[in-house]
């Protein structure tokens, strides 16, 4: 079927996100600073077009060392012994590497630093969003957590098993957006017994432990949650 395809399809784009994070620790750099710079922007209160600019950069440089690892590899494998034009490739790459993340610093330098710059002459005061800008940040943090997690515990695969269950994340992240959008119990009772379910179907699934649903559920509401209390 086209659905099952496109998500084995994504399981594999995702499985090659991770293999970068768990293999080379710049990417994992990257997505911190990714992480870093999404909480910075929202905290300074920078218009949408500064930071639609800024996200544009910091994808940018995640692309660019993402290419980076898969021509590595595919170096390593074509002549896994020392040869000069297999070391002019590289440096290529990491070249390009370079040059993307230097001119995302410099974007990000000229955007941020006149904001960053002015909290600390008037009185810092952390800026507000709407719910619904919140719970698109939000979003983006879950996936980076479950990202940086599963890369450091090595385990799963990215839509199938792994600490944490990403399903379990969002879905609790979900719950705690509905939480803050609707002032009826009756919904946001609905919303978590439906992540319950999520997490659930992927124990009975077999396709996480109990305790890796658990953990996912508590970073994806822990961090929606907080990311609520400080910007809403």
């Amino acid at each position: 079927m086209p659905l099952r395809q496109w998500i084995r399809s994504a399981n594999f784009a995702i499985e090659g996100i991770l293999y970068a994070a768990k293999t080379q620790r710049h990417v994992r750099y990257h997505f911190y600073s990714s992480a870093a710079v999404l909480l910075l922007s929202f905290g300074l209160g920078i218009s949408s077009t500064d930071f639609l600019i800024i996200a544009l950069a910091a994808i940018a440089v995640l692309i660019a060392e993402l290419f980076n690892t898969a021509i590595e590899t595919v170096v390593d494998f074509v002549c896994p012994e020392h040869h000069e034009k297999a070391r002019v490739a590289k440096d290529v790459a990491a070249g390009a590497v370079l040059i993307t993340a230097f001119g995302a610093a410099m974007i990000g330098y000229i955007i941020l630093s006149p904001a960053i710059f002015r909290s600390f002459r008037e009185e810092f005061h952390i800026a507000k969003h709407s719910a619904e800008e919140i719970a698109l940040a939000s979003c983006v943090l879950v996936l980076i957590t479950v990202v940086i997690t599963k890369a450091y515990f090595g385990k799963g695969a990215p839509l199938r098993g792994g600490i944490p269950s990403g399903h379990a994340a969002l879905a609790f992240s979900a719950w705690i957006v509905v939480i803050y959008l609707t002032t009826s119990t009756a919904v946001s009772l609905i919303a978590f017994f439906l992540a319950s379910a999520v997490a659930a179907s992927r124990v009975s699934l077999g396709i996480h432990t109990v305790w890796e649903v658990v953990l996912g559920g508590i970073i994806g509401a822990s961090l929606t949650f907080l990311m609520f209390q400080l910007f809403f």
